[in-house]
């Protein structure tokens, strides 16, 4: 017997080619899954996958950076100044565009870094003095406003304030609020370090306007800011 005929008597690939490929594959997916964490990285890096996958997150991390840095910031309440309308631990998203387009009205929410004056109360060196704040605006530029017998009057009519947790235990002015700066209380009158005993807050230090409260679940929703 020839070595021809010996070739012709083994037995045929009945799918020539077809088999093959299959194995190929196979033996390219487990070659892939073989490889060490940072050659699979390279692997994918390289591919049209990874190209397009790099493109998503791209595209996303950027939107959520703007978001982040120019449109809404995330502040949680870590104290009980704004209580009812804030629980300490609520979260709540914060608006920043609005406040380079649009004039501050009275019964606003507003966050803000602490003015000077607050900061001289608390201490420079203090975590309180670092830390942005959030209360209510009472009066904006203009208005004359005064704390008697309990109530808020602002230009001589007394201000109906379904948010507050009680009347008013001191007294404040008559004063004129300045311009460029507004007055901000908190809706928990006599538990906050606030205006009526720091003063004026320059419009420049605020941060944005409390929209929404996201978090927990159950506190979803605007009630009371605005």
């Amino acid at each position: 017997m020839t070595s021809d005929n010996y070739g012709d008597d083994r037995p045929k690939d009945p799918n020539p080619g077809g088999l093959n490929n299959q194995w190929s594959d196979d033996d390219n997916k487990k070659s892939f899954k073989e490889l060490g964490f940072f050659d699979q990285i390279r692997e994918w890096w390289s591919s049209e996958d990874g190209k397009e996958d790099v493109k998503t997150y791209t595209v996303s991390l950027t939107f959520a950076l703007l978001l982040r840095f120019l449109i809404i910031e995330p502040r949680y309440i870590p104290s009980l100044s704004m209580f009812p309308t804030f629980e300490v631990g609520d979260q709540l998203a914060v608006e920043k565009v609005t406040k380079r387009i649009r004039p501050f009205s009275r019964n606003e929410v507003v966050v803000f870094n602490p003015p000077q004056r607050f900061r001289e109360i608390v201490g420079d060196s203090s975590r309180k003095a670092k830390e942005a704040l959030i209360k209510r605006i009472v009066a904006v530029e203009g208005d004359k406003v005064e704390v008697k017998g309990g109530k808020l009057f602002v230009n001589d009519v007394e201000q109906v304030e379904p948010f507050t947790a009680e009347d008013a235990e001191y007294e404040f002015g008559p004063v004129v609020v300045p311009s460029g700066d507004v007055l901000v209380l908190g809706d928990n009158r006599n538990h906050s370090l606030d205006g009526h005993i720091w003063g004026f807050l320059p419009k420049e230090n605020v941060i944005g306007r409390a929209v929404f409260v996201y978090w927990p679940p159950w506190r979803i929703g605007t009630t009371g800011m605005f």
